[in-house]
């Protein structure tokens, strides 16, 4: 972890005592302090945190498997590890490439206006939030959430190849319990990433918590295909030939496995639909894409 860290440092140091670009990091993702600490040589935030210490004896799923809640965290920042390198790969061979498209259709049913500030959350490779500050035309905040170190770096790489130096704040932190203030942005995001939640209840009333009275919650996931010749070939794709072509690209069929049989598990649109009203969010909508491949959840903080 501290090797992890210095890094990462590193390479925004590199940058020059000049930039404010910010990056909070807490190695523990239950419960943060409100405090933080500024290296002043690299203009970087660094949140200070403190773990939860809860060891709930309740199961949940991992996959198809039943596994203590209290470990599927740490086994799901695992897969994202092993996959991190390869992320845009591995949305290229679960979409056949279609993830793109979906993304933008999910920007462009949000509607970014200037001067907003975003949360993406589980978006550390930076899609979402590139396409964000695109939109508004840089004028605009993101706070790019993930619980997973490795992602983050990915994205932070990302935004200093494409050089996005302003308007970006990189978080490591938990879906469940958001390091931020209530009522505190314009706009959440979430892109494949809610089903990996241990907790999806506990995340949906943290993502109400901080919108403000009139922001706009949006989840972009896969869903369950309802056109039947297309749900054949995706089963069969799914489950036969993707975690074979994991093993083969990235030396790592266990993972994609796991991501497919997260896929099959979570829950249809509709019923997602239900669970999001049950949070407190009102006038939820969705709109299925490429056959019922996917979904985007669009809802309000009223």
């Amino acid at each position: 972890m501290r090797g992890l860290l210095h890094t990462g440092v590193k390479k925004w140091s590199r940058l020059g005592a000049c930039l404010n670009l910010p990056l909070a990091l807490a190695p523990n993702f239950k419960q943060y302090k409100t405090s933080s600490l500024r290296n002043h040589r690299s203009g970087i935030t660094m949140a200070s945190s403190e773990p939860n210490n809860d060891t709930s004896s309740d199961n949940t799923h991992f996959g198809f498997k039943e596994v203590p809640a209290s470990e599927k965290a740490g086994m799901v920042r695992g897969v994202f590890d092993s996959v991190a390198e390869n992320y845009d790969l591995m949305n290229d061979l679960m979409s056949a490439g279609v993830h793109r498209l979906w993304k933008t259709a999910m920007m462009d049913w949000l509607g970014p206006r200037p001067g907003q500030h975003l949360l993406d959350v589980a978006g550390g490779t930076g899609d979402i939030a590139f396409k964000f500050l695109d939109y508004v035309k840089n004028d605009g905040k993101v706070t790019v959430l993930d619980i997973n170190h490795a992602m983050l770096s990915v994205g932070q790489d990302r935004a200093l190849d494409k050089g996005r130096l302003h308007g970006l704040e990189w978080v490591n932190g938990d879906a469940m319990a958001l390091p931020l203030k209530d009522k505190s942005v314009d706009a959440y995001t979430i892109a494949f990433g809610i089903r990996n939640v241990t907790d999806i209840p506990m995340a949906l009333r943290e993502a109400r918590r901080v919108l403000k009275p009139g922001g706009r919650f949006m989840c972009l996931e896969f869903s369950k295909v309802i056109m039947p010749g297309l749900k054949q070939f995706y089963d069969f794709y799914s489950f036969d030939v993707l975690p074979r072509i994991g093993g083969i690209v990235a030396n790592d069929k266990e993972s994609y496995q796991y991501l497919v049989e997260s896929i099959r598990r979570f829950p249809d649109a509709d019923t997602f639909k239900d669970m999001i009203a049950e949070a407190g969010l009102g006038q939820v909508k969705y709109r299925r894409l490429s056959g019922g491949i996917a979904a985007i959840h669009s809802a309000w903080r009223i």
